[in-house]
C-alpha cells in the first residue's frame, strides 16, 4: 500500500532542501508504508563482536578485553568522527588527531597503526581517513595484542566498524549546530525478488562543516551500498561499498615554548599559522568488499572474502613549526620560542595514494575428538599495502606568534616532484584456532598465525632502499572458566610483530626503518552478564621493543630501537541497562606506563608521554517518568595529568568534560520522529586533550570549547 507523504513530514524535506545544496524535487513523494521496531530493551549494551575474528562471537566466551558502541549510542550522541565513538572508553585517546586531518589514536598506552589496526567487517582498511560512521551499525574495539587477527599490527589493539545490512528501512535525519553546520542524511533499505532473497541498503550523506576553529571550515559527501543475496539455503553473498570526499583545512597542533613550558593563553578558536593561500586538506576514500559463505554441512561453513581500500590526500598546511628563522629565535630548535615565536611552512604533499588489498579464505565447524567438542577455525589470507607518494614541498615562508595573527606571507612558488611507489608491502599467512570444550565450565583456547612479511621501500629515483623478508609465528593461547552461563573468567598470552618506524627528519639516520619489533601481552579478565547489564574487569601487562630519537653528546639524534616499554594496567567496564529507566556505558582505565633499559635515562622512571595514569568514561540515558519518549542523556570524560614530553619534564593538568542532552521520540501523523539535543563540554572547559608524538616531534591539541547538536529523524 502507498500513500501520499504527510504534510508535516513534506514540510521538513522542504526545509531540508532550504538548508542543504542539494535540490528536492517538488513532485509528490511515495513510499511504502513499513513497520517501525523501537529500541532495544538492551540499550547500550552489546553481547556479540565480530573483531576478534569469528562473525558475531559472544563477548562473553570472548578471552579478551572488547568494547562494542552500538547504533543506539552512536545515535543519540550524534558521533560523526571515531574520536567522538572512542571518547567513551577509558582505555583509548588521541595521538595525534587534528581537526581537518585523519585521527589517530593510542590504545593501552601503544599508538594504533594506520596500516593494520582499522577494518571493516574484518578486514583490513587504510587508516588514513576518517571512516564515515552514517552506514555502520557498531564500532568494536579489541583492546591488545591482535596478531590472530591481524598479522602484522600494534600491540594496542584493532578498531573494527560492522556495516549495517539490508533491512526495511527509510528515515531522513536532518542536523544543524551552534556554528550554523549543515547535515542531511538518509538511510533507505527494502529487500526484493520472488522469495526476498535479495536484500539492499543505500545511506547518502552531506556536511557542510562549521568548525570552531577560524578559517577550519570545511564539507563531505558520503555515499554507501550494502547488497545482500540469500542464493539458497546453503549460500550466501554480501557487498558493501562507500566512498567518501571531505575536504577541510588541517588545524595544526601548539609545540612547548622553549621546549620547557605549556603555550600560554591558548585559544581553541585560534588557527596558528593561517594564510588565506593555503588550500583544505582533501581527502577521497573507497571501501569494498565482498563475502561469500557457503555451509557444507550442518557443522561446517566456508568464506571468501575479498576488500580493496583506497585513499587519496591532497595533504596542505601552512603549517607552524619550531623556532629557526625568525627574527625573535635565540636557538636553533624544534619547538616554538619561549615568546610563542614559530615559523611557517608551505606544506604541499598532493595525490598521497594508500592502498590496501586483502583476501582471506576460511573454513570453520565443530567436531568431537577423544570426547571433547572442538570449535575451529582455520584460513589462508594474502594482504597487500602500497602507497604512491611525491616528494612533498616544505619550505620557510614566514614567522607568527600564538599570541596574534600572523601577517600575510607568499607561498613558495614551486611545485611537488614526480608521483613514485614508496612502499610495497606484502603479508601472507596461515591461521589457525581451536576453542576446546574440556567440559561443562572449561575451556582451552588454542590458536596463531604463521606470518610471512615481505616489504619493499624505494626512493624517488625507483631505487629499492629496503627489503624486508621474515617469518614469525603469532601464538595466542587462553583458558576460559564459567562456573556458570553469565560469569567466565579468563587468562591470555599473546605474541605480536610489528613493523619497525622510520627515522625522524631530524636523526642522523633520517628515513632509516628499523627492523620489526616484537610485543608480547599477558591478560586476566572476569566477564559477567548481570540481568541486563554487562560487567567486566580486566588485567593487562604488554611489553614491546622501545623505538625513539636517541640524543647524543654532540648534540644530534640518532633513531634506534633499545629498551623496552611496558604498559601494567586495570580496565573495568560496564553497559546496558541497571534500571527500566536508565541505561549506562561505563568504564574506568589504570594504566602505568614505563621504558625501561633506553640507555636515556630521562626517558625513564616516569609515565610515558600522553598516557595518563587514570582514564575514566561515563554515559547515561534516563527516561524521563511522565513524560513518554522523553530521554535525558549526558556523562563526563575524565583524564588525569600527562607528560607532554619523554622527560617527563612538563606535564598537563587533569580535566573532566561533562556533556549533556536529550532525546524526545513522538509520531508525527503515524510516523515515528525523534529529536535530539547534545551539548557537549557543557562547562566550557579548556584543556589539553592530547600531547602525543607525530614523526618525532611532541605537538598539543587542545579540547574542544562548548559545542552543540540538534538533530531531527523521520522514519518513514
Amino acid at each position: 500500500m502507498f500513500r501520499p507523504l504527510p504534510f508535516p513530514a513534506r514540510l521538513l524535506v522542504s526545509s531540508i532542501a532550504l538548508a542543504s545544496p542539494w535540490a528536492v524535487a517538488e513532485e509528490p513523494v511515495t513510499l511504502g508504508a513499513v513497520t517501525v521496531v523501537g529500541d532495544s530493551p538492551e540499550g547500550y549494551r552489546a553481547t556479540h563482536a565480530s573483531v576478534t575474528g569469528v562473525d558475531d562471537a559472544p563477548l562473553l566466551d570472548t578471552p579478551a578485553a572488547v568494547s562494542v558502541f552500538n547504533t543506539q549510542l552512536l545515535q543519540d550522541q550524534q558521533v560523526r568522527l571515531l574520536s567522538e565513538v572512542l571518547r567513551n572508553d577509558a582505555a583509548v585517546g588521541d595521538s595525534y588527531a587534528p581537526i581537518g586531518y585523519y585521527e589517530n589514536f593510542v590504545v593501552r598506552g601503544f599508538s594504533l597503526n594506520a596500516a593494520s589496526s582499522y577494518k571493516i567487517n574484518g578486514r583490513t582498511i587504510t587508516g588514513e581517513q576518517n571512516v564515515a560512521l552514517e552506514n555502520k551499525e557498531q564500532v568494536e574495539v579489541l583492546k591488545g595484542l591482535a596478531g590472530l587477527q591481524s598479522g602484522v599490527s600494534e600491540p594496542g589493539g584493532v578498531v573494527n566498524y560492522e556495516t549495517k545490512r539490508p533491512a526495511n528501512v527509510r528515515s531522513v535525519t536532518l542536523s544543524t549546530d551552534e556554528q550554523g553546520g549543515r547535515y542531511l542524511a538518509t538511510d533507505l533499505g527494502t529487500f526484493f525478488g520472488s522469495e526476498q532473497q535479495f536484500g539492499i541498503r543505500t545511506n547518502l550523506a552531506h556536511e557542510d562543516i562549521r568548525s570552531y576553529v577560524d578559517h577550519a571550515d570545511g564539507q563531505r559527501d558520503f555515499a554507501s551500498v550494502a547488497f545482500d543475496w540469500n542464493i539458497d539455503p546453503r549460500s550466501s553473498l554480501q557487498l558493501d561499498v562507500e566512498y567518501q570526499h571531505r575536504e577541510q583545512r588541517s588545524v595544526p597542533g601548539y609545540q612547548l615554548l622553549g621546549g620547557t613550558q605549556l603555550p600560554h593563553h591558548a585559544d581553541p578558536h585560534d588557527l596558528l599559522g593561517y594564510q588565506s593561500w593555503s588550500d583544505p586538506v582533501g581527502m577521497t576514500s573507497l571501501n569494498m568488499e565482498g563475502r561469500y559463505q557457503y555451509r557444507l554441512t550442518d557443522d561446517w561453513s566456508a568464506q571468501l572474502s575479498l576488500s580493496r581500500s583506497r585513499v587519496i590526500i591532497d595533504d596542505n598546511s601552512a603549517f607552524p613549526y619550531g623556532c629557526y628563522y625568525g627574527a625573535d629565535c635565540t636557538a636553533t630548535t624544534s619547538q616554538f620560542s619561549s615568546t610563542g615565536d614559530y615559523d611557517i611552512y608551505d606544506f604541499r604533499s598532493p595525490d598521497d595514494t594508500r592502498r590496501n588489498d586483502e583476501a582471506q579464505a576460511s573454513l570453520s565447524g565443530e567436531f568431537n575428538t577423544f570426547g571433547l567438542r572442538n570449535e575451529l577455525d582455520l584460513g589462508v589470507s594474502a594482504f597487500r599495502r602500497t602507497v604512491d607518494q611525491r616528494d612533498a614541498v616544505n619550505e620557510y615562508v614566514g614567522s607568527g606568534n600564538i599570541d596574534a595573527t600572523p601577517q600575510a606571507w607568499a607561498p613558495y612558488p614551486g611545485d611537488a616532484g614526480h608521483t613514485y611507489r614508496h612502499l610495497d608491502s606484502r603479508q601472507y599467512g596461515l591461521f589457525i584456532n581451536d576453542r576446546l570444550h574440556l567440559d561443562e565450565h572449561w575451556q582451552l583456547v588454542v590458536g596463531g598465525r604463521e606470518v610471512r612479511l615481505d616489504e619493499k621501500a624505494f626512493d624517488a629515483d625507483g631505487d629499492t632502499t629496503r627489503h624486508t623478508r621474515m617469518w614469525e609465528f603469532l601464538p595466542n593461547l587462553a583458558v576460559i572458566y564459567k562456573p556458570t552461563d553469565n560469569l567466565s573468567l579468563y587468562a591470555r598470552y599473546s605474541k605480536g610483530l610489528s613493523l619497525g618506524s622510520e627515522a625522524s627528519w631530524f636523526a642522523s639516520n633520517a628515513g632509516e626503518t628499523l627492523a620489526p619489533t616484537i610485543s608480547r601481552q599477558l591478560e586476566v579478565g572476569i566477564k559477567q552478564d548481570w540481568q541486563r547489564l554487562s560487567l567486566g574487569a580486566a588485567l593487562f601487562q604488554i611489553s614491546q621493543g622501545y623505538q625513539y630519537s636517541r640524543p647524543n653528546d654532540d648534540g644530534t639524534f640518532t633513531y634506534v630501537q633499545q629498551g623496552k616499554q611496558k604498559n601494567v594496567g586495570l580496565e573495568l567496564t560496564a553497559s546496558g541497562r541497571a534500571t527500566d529507566r536508565l541505561q549506562l556505558n561505563a568504564s574506568v582505565a589504570a594504566t602505568r606506563a614505563r621504558v625501561e633499559g633506553s640507555g636515556t635515562d630521562s626517558y625513564e622512571g616516569h609515565q610515558a608521554i600522553n598516557v595518563p595514569a587514570l582514564r575514566a568514561s561515563f554515559y547515561g540515558d534516563y527516561s524521563v517518568p511522565g513524560i513518554d519518549g522523553l530521554a535525558v542523556l549526558g556523562g563526563v570524560q575524565y583524564s588525569g595529568k600527562k607528560y607532554a614530553n619523554r622527560e617527563g619534564t612538563v606535564q598537563v593538568g587533569d580535566y573532566a568534560v561533562f556533556n549533556a542532552g536529550s532525546r524526545y521520540t513522538t509520531r508525527i501523523e503515524g510516523y515515528e520522529t525523534v529529536f535530539r539535543l547534545s551539548v557537549d563540554n557543557l562547562f566550557d572547559k579548556r584543556y589539553w586533550r592530547d600531547v602525543g608524538e607525530y614523526a618525532g616531534d611532541d605537538y598539543l591539541f587542545l579540547g574542544a570549547p562548548r559545542t552543540a547538536r540538534l538533530s531531527a529523524t523521520i522514519n518513514f
